[in-house]
This record gives structure tokens, sequence and C-alpha cells, in this order.
């Protein structure tokens, strides 16, 4: 039995009511919300949220949204695995034992079904806990630069001034779009980020967090030129 849980509290500071705003014709959520369904991967969709209107708009779209999440897990300072915990912990008391569960943010319209697919195939190993999206980073990091209290600049690894760009090993960061794990690592509180998780690689443009007005704008563009261009070949 697999579910997705999609969390999507009702306090967004930087971007006020961001799972549910506009984006690109539809409530931001809705874009998850579809793609799980689409997925063809779960049994229940569930949004876990604290906040009514969200509540609406998740269901209007087709998604359940069966309790409310708690005030102490739905704060500024709230991290996912109790939140994914708290869901699977809910359905157990249902008489439902999920084996496999993807959590999927609500902030993410770039999401495919495909995408979740992968990570769910990724999970059937046995030394796997997690399988998540990541995408790799368009510099080299070790070439990067940190500005200093005196206004100029250093390097974080000065040894690879001069280093060639392709001698560099390739660096990747988690692309923020959904995080497949078995429930007993969510329940455990088992780290995401180790050897016993498996990457499911995207492709740059298809990833961008949204976290401040100016990421929402490139997000859109980026958007509405991948849509643009699906049946040009992009994937």
């Amino acid at each position: 039995m697999s579910i997705c849980v999609i969390p999507a509290r009702g306090g967004s500071k930087r971007i006020p009511r961001k799972n549910i705003r506009e984006f690109a014709g539809k409530p931001m959520i809705a874009w998850s919300i579809q793609a799980a369904l689409a997925s063809g991967c779960f049994s229940r969709v569930i949004v876990s949220t604290d906040d009514d209107e969200i509540a609406a708009l998740a269901e209007a779209h087709g998604a359940e949204v069966p309790f409310r999440r708690p005030a102490q897990l739905a704060d500024d300072h709230t991290v996912t695995i109790p939140v994914i915990a708290h869901a699977i912990d809910w359905l157990r008391e249902q008489g439902e034992a999920p084996r496999a569960v993807c959590c999927l943010y609500a902030t993410a319209p770039f999401v495919q079904a495909d995408d979740l697919k992968t990570g769910l195939s990724a999970l059937q190993g046995d030394d796997v806990d997690y399988a998540f999206s990541v995408t790799s980073y368009a510099f080299p990091i070790q070439r990067a630069l940190r500005l200093t209290p005196e206004g100029r600049v250093a390097m974080f690894q000065p040894e690879h001034f001069t280093t060639r760009s392709q001698d560099l090993e390739e660096a990747w960061h988690d692309a923020g779009q959904f995080y497949w794990g078995r429930a007993e690592a969510w329940r455990a509180g088992t780290p995401i980020f180790t050897e016993r998780a498996v990457p499911v690689r995207l492709p740059r443009h298809r990833v961008q967090d949204i976290d401040t007005p100016e990421d929402w704008l490139r997000a859109e563009w980026l958007f509405n030129a991948w849509q643009a261009q699906q049946q040009g070949g992009w994937a």
C-alpha cells in the first residue's frame, strides 16, 4: 500500500498563502495533486494541513483531507519528517498500514507523474530507506566564493583556483519536490540524506525553489516556457 502525503500548512510568511495562490492558472497545490493522481502510484492522496481554506481547495482538486494537522506540527520550525510520521500514525490508527509513503511538496508545480513512478521503483531495494528528487548544480561548488566582512571575496576551497571545471566532481542538491520513504523510516525519524537513499535525477530546468516573490516570478517564467515546449521534445 502506497500513500501520498502533501504537507500544506497555512502560515507561510515570505509568500503569504503560497500553497493556494494561483500559479499558471491553478492553485499551486493543484499541480502536485494532479501529478500524484496521474501517477497511479497511490491508494490515497492526502493533504496534511491545519487550514480550512487549503483543505477545501485540496478536496476540490481530488485529494483527501481526513484530519487536521495539530498546531505543534504547523509552526515555522516544524520539519518534514514528523509531519509525515504523524500522517502515517493517523492511518495506522484507522487500521491501515502503508509500506511506502511519498512526501510531495505542495509547491512543486514541475513534478511529473513519471518522476513519482521512478521514485517508487527506486525504493524497492532491500537496502533503501528513501528515494528523492535531485538536480545538479549549474556551477562547480568547489569554486564557490564567500563575501568577507571587509567587503572582499574569498574562495571556500582556494586549492581549486587553478583546477579546470571539467576535472571537478559534479555536485547535486535536493530538488525539493518529493521524498519516497518506507513507512518505518519516516516513523523512526531516519535521516533522508544518507547512503540508504537513492537519487531521482531531474533536469535543472524543472527545478525551482519558491521561497520569495522573485522565485515565484522566475518559476512561472520557467513553467510557462516548459509547458509551451513540451510538444517540442523537452523532458
